[in-house]
């Protein structure tokens, strides 16, 4: 559940089409609370054109209040894990799939790789991730077989590009 639970309208911004995580939702003494992220620091992520529709519905949904919840519950509170899955359909797609091992967080990895497989540099992953050490974000990369080619390639055609003869003046 964590960070996307507690965003807000206010943490939207239209222009750049990025979500700043500020604060995460996390079960606590009388219910569901709002906390700082697990980092203690904010996180710029970018919504990329896919989501954009859907963001856009859910902060018209919010009418003016830069506070209202984009996501909530049933009865518009906090969303728990729990509601989460069963709003998703989580268990269930999973293992229609064949992925029963499958959690939700793998979903992180999955998108920080494929951000690095489309190019974007390890510091940017790392600040996007909010890790404190580039370490932890190596860790989520997973490259698949068609980027491993790809680098081999680039080697490639680094190392048959014309080279100049010419040595040191």
């Amino acid at each position: 559940m964590a960070i996307s639970s507690g965003v807000r309208a206010c943490d939207i911004d239209r222009v750049a089409w990025t979500w700043t995580g500020r604060r995460q939702t996390t079960p606590g003494v009388g219910g569901l609370v709002d906390k700082g992220t697990k980092g203690k620091q904010a996180r710029t992520v970018p919504l990329i054109d896919e989501v954009r529709d859907l963001v856009d519905k859910r902060l018209k949904t919010a009418g003016d209040d830069p506070m209202a919840r984009l996501l909530t519950g049933p009865r518009g509170g906090r969303i728990s894990t729990a509601v989460l899955c069963d709003a998703t359909h989580w268990d269930e797609v999973v293992v229609s799939l064949g992925y029963e091992h499958l959690r939700r967080h793998d979903l992180r990895h999955t998108g920080l790789t494929w951000m690095a497989d489309a190019g974007v540099k390890v510091h940017v992953l790392q600040k996007i991730a909010g890790h404190g050490a580039i370490t932890t974000t190596q860790r989520y990369l997973h490259p698949d077989m068609r980027s491993i080619k790809e680098a081999g390639d680039a080697l490639t055609r680094h190392l048959r590009a014309p080279r100049s003869q010419a040595g040191p003046k």
